[in-house]
């Protein structure tokens, strides 16, 4: 019988090596688990999922299973980087890679994707053709802008003209809306839509931000879609930055905000009551949006947030006066002092985290029109 101390020993010290101190499907640190059939060290969470796999992928606990000198043998010749050199061969660069905090309909369809559905080592031509078309369409359910109903809309994405269009029906000759890619943003959201393939997507309609809310019920065909989302973006992109490397471009193509959740606001005299709204902060755009509820269709007004040197600035608030929260923040902008109340003191201080880090980021060019653009409409 196999050394259980001496084998795992040996298992832990090749976890900690370079390339296998993190999951090689999402990055999580110290992955105390492995495919010992791929040769690869996985997360706890990541190795439920391999579960799936059993045809291609069998796990075991680098800490608590009993491990055969042969397998101990083969992880030893194999590890993560040798897999990603095979199993993320051709993986295209607009291609969403799921990190530790994203959902779990990424992190399965990326999975499958690699081992079981093999799309990235280059064997088959199904990426190219998935993705290197001038229209892709999927069908997908879609939250009504009034109402709670999710129906079934067709939606379009041009490489052509760089947009996506959805109908009403599939014998709609024209398209019930034009979405230009130029400020469109994807991202899952799984909670807040109450279904684990939820994606919502968010464009500017006239001056204000509008978002749309959508699932399928099959993992594969919301991830294909997003995936064509971020596809259709890069094109987009590298069009309108011809100097810019891809590295540069990558960030960009969809972006996930930095904080969400309930605060309330006073408007601008200060002696208007405290209201609850629903606030989204993102860094790329430095904008502070909010909602009455999570899933309204557009946004009741927005927030640009500058830098030191432009005179924006973040506190603690004291005390507050009304309302029922009084975890109070203070964001000063040089047209505007604005009051927000948090229910709890870690709501507060996530709050005051992100707000500071965006304000330390230096501005863009981008940034100023931006800045410009919003206080224009006000």
């Amino acid at each position: 019988m196999a050394s259980l101390e001496r084998n795992n020993k040996i298992l832990l010290d090749l976890m900690r090596q370079p390339g296998n101190n993190l999951c090689v499907d999402c990055g999580a640190p110290e992955p105390e688990w492995a495919s010992y059939t791929l040769g690869i060290f996985i997360c706890l969470n990541c190795s439920g999922m391999h579960r799936n796999l059993q045809a291609v992928s069998k796990v075991k606990s680098i800490r608590l299973d009993l491990w055969e000198d042969s397998l101990v043998e083969f992880m030893q010749r194999t590890g993560n980087s040798a897999a990603k050199a095979i199993y993320e061969k051709c993986v295209p660069i607009f291609y969403y890679r799921p990190q530790q905090t994203d959902c779990i309909t990424l992190k399965a369809q990326w999975i499958c994707s690699k081992y079981e559905k093999r799309e990235f080592t280059g064997d088959s031509n199904y990426i190219q053709q998935t993705y290197n078309r001038d229209v892709f369409q999927s069908t997908l359910w879609k939250k009504g802008k009034d109402n709670k109903q999710f129906l079934k809309r067709i939606f379009q994405l041009s490489q052509k003209d760089f947009t996506l269009k959805y109908f009403t029906n599939e014998d709609s000759k024209v398209p019930k809306a034009v979405i230009f890619m130029r400020d469109l943003n994807a991202v899952f959201q799984p909670e807040k839509i109450s279904h684990a393939n939820g994606l919502q997507i968010s464009y500017l309609h006239g001056e204000r931000v509008r978002n749309m809310f959508v699932y399928h019920e099959h993992g594969q065909v919301i991830v294909s879609f997003f995936n064509a989302i971020r596809a259709t973006r890069l094109a987009y992109l590298r069009k309108k930055h011809p100097n810019l490397d891809d590295d540069d471009l990558i960030p960009r193509i969809t972006r996930h905000c930095l904080k969400e959740g309930y605060m309330e606001k006073t408007g601008p005299t200060q002696r208007e009551p405290f209201k609850k709204r629903w606030f989204t902060l993102c860094s790329v755009t430095r904008k502070l949006l909010y909602f009455k509820t999570p899933l309204d269709a557009t946004e009741l007004g927005a927030v640009f947030i500058g830098t030191e040197n432009h005179s924006y600035f973040v506190s603690e608030m004291k005390s507050t006066r009304g309302g029922r929260w009084h975890c109070g923040i203070t964001l000063e902008t040089p047209g505007r002092q604005f009051l927000f109340t948090c229910e709890h003191e870690q709501e507060q201080r996530e709050w005051l985290e992100v707000f500071r880090k965006v304000i330390s980021q230096p501005m863009t060019s981008e940034d100023y029109c931006n800045e410009a653009n919003l206080n224009r409409g006000k």
